[in-house]
């Protein structure tokens, strides 16, 4: 095994040397001003301004909002000259989505008590099942912890307990394990100390529950574990979801799933005789076993749903050289958001969740990218691939369904550089790297932020696990590296702590709510600079010698690994 991991160690190190044979050596980077200069504020805050106008609806996928916007996107880009990226010679990918609306009941008898919840204030839940009702009767109540199994850790929340036909109660977050030489801090080797590994995301909750064949999981909801208040749970699972149109049962979620409040979770726990914080501490140990809250669950769901046809935009430059332009790098932004609710009180521009930062800004950003590289005097040598990934709000369905239906081979696409809600506040002196220490990518983003004078620096929050909340997971899933840079901290001409106060008011007051609107304060010349970031990165990938790699460690390391030995063979 160890020989085994060697070799595949040593084709990863020297497929990262490689330019994979292009006609010519490389050339001296040529001068990148005018493509620079090419992405523009002005330009990108037009996008925006349409991308989240009244008109688009709030670009739900399977609406009118979507129609519009791939027509919009799909003009922006013929505008631009660049090509299809479908083969097929079309501007879009389709992909077959499901969607479901969810009308829950759930009803706990725990001791002597019924305890019946509100839905959406203290309950929000759903089930993926296509049929008219989906009822879970009387199914005991256990709480399992963290529901994580992580065995490079020691770590079993289930201890072998059968939970076949059980309703799950589940901590959000990793298990927050203290640092044995100062219990003030986390314990960095276990999960990923004060940053969010993949199982402390409520779909790995999820994942872990249906692969067990529970019947139900609950997710006890708090707002610093999940890094967002209970009103993005609410505007978030409570309307219409979506799920991709495969045969048979959904494997990523059980019969239901949803979320409870902190409140109501205490309260179900005293029902029982039992103290919520007590069982929450003693959770945090590898010694845990599941307990049984002496109670059983019944959900009653109503289901609608819907299937459609949503659709990916991709577009395409190709690479100048003959031996490389099928190589790839690619950029990503999701193009959708939670739509129209004319349930909602107010006029319709108060009913609408525009997402003007998430993520029409980002769609504005790959427009100027497009733009940048088209300006440029020669082709890079290596073909860049625009997409514009739908419903990425509803599970990254657009991202994950190119991941297994690539339109061009996944190992001999170099990287994806994902773009994810850009800052409005001005200039920084900093940009940080969500996910760093993961790949290779890291260093070639330090280098080109410093050629702007700028440093690029890790996640000053990865608590919150940006890391698994956007489109690019869906790639390194598969191998493929990835990039994605937020918000710097350090505003230029602002006091300490100015960056950090902006980032979570909009996590607090606007975040998937119908106030991510555009507004006349904004500042896009932090954005401006961010993108210009971006663009530079793609660029020595498209057009250098440089191959990314994931660094020892990271986990999707083996399929990459795995994918590049198979290719040289």
């Amino acid at each position: 095994m160890r020989f085994r991991e060697s070799i595949l160690g040593c084709l990863a190190a020297l497929t990262a040397t490689l330019d994979f044979g292009g006609d010519a050596p490389a050339a001296p980077t040529e001068n990148l001003s005018a493509a620079l200069h090419a992405i523009d504020g002005a330009e990108m805050l037009q996008h925006i301004k349409v991308l989240a106008s009244d008109d688009f609806e709030g670009r739900s996928p399977g609406t009118n909002g979507e129609t519009l916007t791939v027509e919009y996107l799909v003009r922006q880009f013929k505008k631009l000259g660049l090509k299809p990226g479908n083969q097929d010679g079309s501007y879009t990918q389709t992909v077959p989505v499901v969607a479901y609306k969810s009308e829950p009941r759930a009803t706990f008898r725990i001791g002597e008590r019924t305890i019946e919840l509100k839905s959406p204030s203290e309950l929000v839940a759903w089930s993926y099942q296509p049929t008219p009702e989906v009822r879970v009767g009387d199914s005991e109540l256990i709480f399992v912890g963290y529901g994580v199994i992580a065995p490079e850790y020691g770590w079993d929340d289930y201890k072998g307990l059968e939970v076949r036909g059980k309703t799950l109660v589940v901590l959000i977050n990793d298990p927050p394990v203290p640092d044995p030489g100062d219990p003030s801090k986390l314990d960095d080797k276990m999960f990923g100390g004060r940053a969010m590994t993949y199982y402390g995301r409520y779909t790995y909750k999820c994942e872990m529950a249906a692969r067990l064949g529970a019947a139900a999981v609950i997710i006890v909801h708090e707002t610093g574990p999940a890094a967002y208040p209970w009103s993005v749970v609410v505007s978030t699972w409570a309307g219409e979801n979506f799920s991709l149109d495969t045969p048979g049962r959904n494997p990523d979620f059980p019969t239901v799933s949803g979320w409870i409040t902190f409140d109501v979770a205490r309260d179900l726990f005293a029902a029982g005789g039992r103290n919520f914080e007590a069982m929450k501490q003693a959770a945090v140990s590898k010694d845990f076993k599941p307990v049984s809250l002496g109670g059983v669950a019944t959900f009653q769901v109503r289901n609608t749903w819907r299937a459609a046809e949503s659709r990916n935009v991709v577009a395409r430059i190709e690479g100048s050289d003959s031996r490389l332009k099928d190589d790839h790098v690619i950029y990503s932004a999701h193009w959708d958001h939670f739509g129209w609710d004319p349930k909602l009180p107010g006029a319709k521009r108060e009913q609408i969740k525009h997402g003007a930062l998430d993520n029409a800004s980002g769609v504005a950003a790959l427009l100027a990218l497009a733009r940048g590289f088209q300006v440029l005097p020669h082709a890079t040598k290596r073909s860049v691939l625009f997409i514009a990934p739908t419903a990425e709000e509803r599970g990254w369905l657009g991202a994950k369904f190119y991941a297994a239906h690539p339109l061009y081979p996944l190992r001999t696409t170099l990287a994806d550089i994902n773009i994810d809600i850009l800052n409005p506040w001005g200039r920084t002196r900093d940009v940080e790297i969500v996910g760093s220490g993961k790949s290779t990518l890291d260093d070639i983003t330090s280098r080109e932020a410093a050629a702007q004078g700028r440093v690029a620096k890790p996640d000053s929050h990865p608590e919150r696990g940006y890391f698994y909340r956007g489109d690019q997971l869906q790639f390194a899933r598969v191998g493929v590296p990835v990039l994605w840079i937020k918000t710097g901290t350090e505003f230029v001409g602002r006091p300490q702590g100015y960056g950090d106060q902006k980032i979570s008011d909009y996590i607090a007051r606007d975040y998937h709510q119908v106030t991510d609107t555009v507004r006349a304060d904004w500042d896009l010349s932090g954005a401006v600079e961010d993108v210009r970031l971006l663009f530079r990165v793609g660029h020595a990938l498209a057009d250098g010698n440089e191959y990314p790699q994931w660094k020892p460690g990271a986990e999707f390391k083996a399929i990459r690994d795995r994918s590049m030995s198979s290719d040289l063979r």
